[in-house]
Parts: structure tokens; C-alpha cells; sequence
């Protein structure tokens, strides 16, 4: 079975795991910050925080900027369970826009249309990798006073340009006020698992990397018992610490970080090959009767995570693709049909009708850096196929 998604390890990328676990530290050690300069020098942002996942990156970006109970956070529907569980963690009410039915993305006027009193964050999702309207999105959250967090766990490597003609990278939070990254396997780099936070901002930097150890501080000029923390003339001796939020462990190991490390000397390669892969079936299927090829808006440059189609009859499609070997898959269920969102928050069938007609036909054909020219020409053939008949 040709998979729909697949990380693409090289035997220097082996080596360089390998390497940390033979040395002394397996976690809280020195290729953690190289990983997070690493992915701050790509993107352009002045600060990277690396967590366990991208989850857990959400969570702690949410919990920066103080979410809390009550509050209300607008997401697309059209995404992962995460980027909206991150507001239930703390407590506060998620509520969706819909999307653009072109691009599938969270619709910047549907957002406004959702904005009340309680509403203090956006959290636009860069869906498949294709970039959101971002610059349309700041403006309208610094007209209301909101923060935006973009969930760019599919985009690393996207890029898109301004009104003004200059270009943004996915993670340069140019247009937020933080962004996250997923290293899931499937994504376009990955460390295992993982996730990274980027902001601008030094004091949310500070807050991201308090939260994701415990609320735990070691540095001296931050303790409050400033008394306690000497010990035979040492100041802090070294097992002295003090907590000062509620923080959770969402570290990331050293080697996770290796491995994340090495794969971005490849993250340029990695999307070149996905751009390509993306051109040779949009070239091959473009125009079948029945089947609808992913859209890149004009002055954007998808990193494209996924090759996310419409197809009708897409679940017959999908049974013959399988039984034709290919791993192809729908996408997601949209958040607010999940049973317990529609127990919490009422939510019905209709509610967000482009997000529930995108799912309908959505199928995601295999999309992988390792993915041959003659594999991706067979794909295309199966659909071909499928259509002529």
C-alpha cells in the first residue's frame, strides 16, 4: 500500500540520534536550543520554544496569552481536534468560521461576522499548508484588540506575500503573535513528535518556556526567596528551583531534537519535492469531470502537506484507490460534528455548510518527498480510470 504520508529519514539524520544517545544528556540539553535557532533563523522570528508536540504547543501558546475561563477563541472547523481543544484547556469556549470554499481555509469575513465581547483570540489554520489570509486577519484582530496564534502545524516552508509585494514565512509571526509548528512523521520535517512556538515577543517567550516545564524557574534573578537558594557560598547551588505558575511537562528530548535538527538541512529539498509532486498530479488530473484539484491562491507558495482534492463519489473512489493499493484518505471530520462538541456547545449539522461540504468530498492522495514520479503517475492513472468508467 502506497501510504498517504511518510517522514523520509537519512542515514546522517540516524547517526546524529544516535550520537545524542551515547552522550550524556538525553533531555533538557544543548541540541534543544540549537533545534529551536535553527527553526527561528529559517522563519525570521526572534524567539522558538520547542515542546513535545504540537498539541502541547497550542496549550502553551493559549495559556501565554492568558486565556482563561470564559473567554472565546474563533478557529476553523476545518482542522484537527487541537486547535480548538487548546481553548477547552484552559477553559475557555471555542467558536468557528467557516472557510473559503477555494482555498479551505478560515474565512477572514466569516470571522468578523463571529467577533462578541467575549471573543480574545484567533486561531487561523494554514490547512494542507496553504497559507491563510493572514495579512486580512492581523489587521482585523489589531482593529478589535484580539491576539492570533496560527496554527501552521502543516506549513513550515510556506510562504506568502503582502499587499506591499514582500514576502512572509509561515512561523516569522510578521502577522501573529505567536505561531506553532507540528514534527509529527507525516509534516514536512518531523522529529518523531514534537512542536515549537515562535513569537516575537520576548515576554511571551519567557511565559512559553516557564509553562512547559511545571511553571519551574532556575534563574536567580527570578526567585522570590532569594535566601533560600544559597547553599556553602553557591547561589542557586544546582537542585535549587522555584515555581511560579502552573506550568505542565511539555518537554521535547535531545534527541528528538537531533533528529528535527538534522531534517532541517533538508526542509528546502523536502518542499521543492512536494511542490512537485503537487504540480505533476494537478497537471494530470486537472479538468476530469467529478474531481477537484487543490487551489494556491495568487502570491502564496504552498508548502503543501497534504493534496487535499474534492472528489464526488469520493467514498467509492477511495474503496477502489485501496483496493488499487493506494493509501488515500478523507480529511477531517469537522470539529463541531464531533459528538462532544455537539453535546458541550449544540452544534448541528449545517451550522458551518462550507467546512461539512468540503468533508463530503474531501481526499488526500499520497504526498511524500520519497514518493516517485512513477508511483505519482500511477495514482493519477488510477483516478483517470476510476472516471473513465
Amino acid at each position: 500500500m502506497i501510504p498517504y504520508g511518510k517522514q523520509d529519514i537519512a542515514a546522517e539524520e540516524i547517526d546524529a540520534v544516535v550520537e545524542i544517545l551515547k552522550a550524556e544528556r538525553l533531555t533538557q540539553g544543548p541540541v534543544i536550543s540549537q533545534f529551536e535557532e535553527a527553526v527561528a533563523a529559517y522563519c525570521g522570528a526572534r524567539h522558538a520554544i520547542a515542546v513535545s508536540n504540537g498539541t502541547a504547543a497550542l496549550h502553551v501558546a493559549a495559556m501565554a496569552i492568558d486565556i482563561k475561563s470564559g473567554d472565546e477563541g474563533i478557529t476553523s472547523p476545518n482542522t484537527f481536534l487541537a486547535s480548538a481543544n487548546c481553548l477547552l484547556f484552559c477553559r475557555a469556549i471555542p467558536r468557528f468560521a467557516d472557510i473559503d470554499p477555494v482555498t479551505n481555509c478560515i474565512d477572514p469575513d466569516k470571522i468578523k461576522k463571529s467577533i462578541t465581547p467575549r471573543t480574545r483570540v484567533i486561531i487561523p489554520i494554514d490547512f494542507a499548508g496553504h497559507p491563510c489570509e493572514m495579512e486580512t486577519i492581523w489587521e482585523l484582530a489589531l482593529e478589535n484588540n484580539l491576539s492570533v496564534i496560527e496554527d501552521a502545524a502543516h506549513a513550515i516552508g510556506t510562504s506568502w506575500a503582502d499587499h506591499q509585494g514582500d514576502w512572509h514565512k509561515a512561523g516569522a509571526c510578521s502577522h501573529s503573535h505567536l505561531t506553532i509548528f507540528s514534527f509529527h512523521p507525516v509534516k514536512t520535517i518531523t522529529a518523531g513528535e514534537g512542536g515549537m512556538i515562535l513569537t516575537n515577543d520576548p515576554g511571551l517567550a519567557a511565559k512559553c518556556r516557564l509553562l512547559r516545564n511545571h511553571g519551574i524557574t532556575r534563574k536567580p534573578t527570578k526567585f522570590t526567596h532569594q535566601n533560600s537558594a544559597i547553599f556553602d557560598k553557591q547561589f542557586p547551588p544546582p537542585w535549587y528551583y522555584e515555581m511560579h505558575t502552573l506550568g505542565y511537562n511539555y518537554r521535547i528530548t535531545d534527541f528528538q531534537c537531533a533528529l528535527g535538527l538534522a531534517q532541517m538541512e533538508r526542509l528546502d529539498q523536502f518542499v521543492t519535492r512536494r511542490r512537485e509532486i503537487w504540480t505533476q498530479y494537478s497537471s494530470a488530473l486537472e479538468g476530469i469531470e467529478g474531481f477537484q484539484i487543490p487551489v494556491e491562491r495568487e502570491a502564496t507558495r504552498s508548502a503543501w502537506h497534504l493534496y487535499a482534492a474534492q472528489a464526488d463519489e469520493r467514498d467509492e473512489l477511495l474503496k477502489f484507490l485501496h483496493e488499487k493499493g493506494i493509501g488515500a484518505h478523507a480529511m477531517y471530520i469537522p470539529i463541531h460534528l464531533q459528538p462532544y462538541y455537539q453535546k458541550h456547545f449544540s452544534y448541528e449539522v449545517g451550522d458551518f455548510p462550507y467546512a461539512e461540504a468540503y468533508f463530503k468530498k474531501s481526499i488526500i492522495l499520497p504526498l511524500y518527498p520519497s514518493l516517485t514520479d512513477a508511483q505519482a503517475e500511477y495514482i493519477t492513472n488510477q483516478v483517470k480510470t476510476y472516471y473513465q468508467n
